[in-house]
Order: C-alpha cells, then structure tokens, then sequence
C-alpha cells in the first residue's frame, strides 16, 4: 500500500513526541514513589508504564493517518513494550535502561550479517529515499553499524554508571541527536556515490 503523505511537523510530533512526554514526565514524578496493588513503585518505573501506551497512541495515529510504518518503528515499539512490561513486572528499572543498548546492538549485529553476506540492508529500507550506488551503500552501512555498535556501548556505560535522571536526558536528546547528525554528515560525505533522480516527463 502506498504511504500517504502527511504534514512533516505533525510526523515529527508523533514520533517523537511520546519520547518527549516520557521525559516531561520523568521530571515531574521522579522524586515520587506510588503503591500500585500494593508494590511500590518508583517515579521512572511509573513514567515507563505510562509512555508505553502514549507511545503505541501515537504509533496507531501515526498509521492511520500514513497506513504505514517502518520496520524500525515497529522493532523498537516491540522492544519498548516488552522491556516495559518486564520493567514493571520485575520492578527493576534496569529492563528499560538496558532496552536502549539491546536496540542498537541488534541494528549494529542486523546489518554487520548484511555486510557479511555483501549485502546493504540499509538499501533495503532506505533505498525509495536516498538513491545511491551500491559501494555507496555498504559504505554507508559499515558506518551505520559502527556508529550503532558505538552507542550500545556508550548507554551500557552511562545507565551503569550514572544517575537515572542523566541517563534519561542522554537517552531523550543526546542519543538521538548524535544519531542524526551522524547520519546527516555521512550523506553529505557520500554525495559522490548519490543517484540523481531523472526528470520526469511532461504530461
């Protein structure tokens, strides 16, 4: 089925706004403790259980408005929802500050297999977007895995050594946005191996 093109800022704010109202809500409650049927709980673990239904919220809005969703989105809302649950089942926050690194890891491990058997699974997903030749691609996925490798690394050093409260700021604005900027110089660094679109003829 074809996507269905949609405001980019309305995008934007359902992908990720739920992450930005974790954080919102981390601040507010992470001084509380709440008894839930008699388990206490704290503000972390309450603000995990209350993103993971915002998060599929926004997901459901976000299909029906596209009637689609990438594989990545719908890897990490799994990855999200299962290390949410056994955050809460376990009352251990540790479930969901570890999800963060078994994430990255498993895209890093994903396409290092792709790269191993000469195959660029980033063109796969990201080929309709960004027309490239082949070397191109496994150039940029080796770097892609790399960087990916790079930040499991770093959040299992962060949530191991840190406080909870850095952790959820790293994990809300850093990560993501050393992501992007990584991601966006490597498209520019790899211009040279871009496909130009042809012109399309007139009707």
């Amino acid at each position: 089925m074809r996507e269905k093109k949609i405001n980019p800022v309305l995008r934007q704010v359902l992908e990720l706004g739920p992450t930005i109202l974790f954080f919102l809500i981390y601040l507010r409650i992470k001084e509380d403790t709440f008894t839930i049927a008699g388990t206490e709980y704290t503000g972390f673990i309450v603000a995990t259980l209350i993103f993971v239904p915002i998060l599929l919220v926004a997901m459901a809005i976000l299909w029906a408005l596209t009637r689609t969703l990438s594989r990545m989105q719908i890897f990490t809302a799994f990855m999200v929802i299962f290390f949410g649950g056994l955050t809460a089942w376990f009352n251990d926050e540790r479930f969901f500050k570890m999800k963060t690194s078994i994430v990255y890891g498993f895209f890093a491990v994903i396409l290092g297999i792709g790269l191993m058997r000469g195959r660029s699974y980033l063109q796969w997903i990201m080929g309709e977007f960004l027309p490239m030749k082949p070397e191109g691609w496994m150039i940029f996925t080796r770097r892609v895995a790399l960087m990916f490798l790079a930040l499991a690394v770093a959040n299992e050093i962060i949530w191991r050594t840190q406080t909870t409260e850095l952790w959820v700021k790293l994990e809300t604005f850093a990560f993501p946005a050393v992501l992007f900027v990584f991601l966006w110089a490597q498209i520019v660094m790899l211009q040279r191996y871009l496909i130009e679109p042809e012109e399309q003829p007139e009707i």
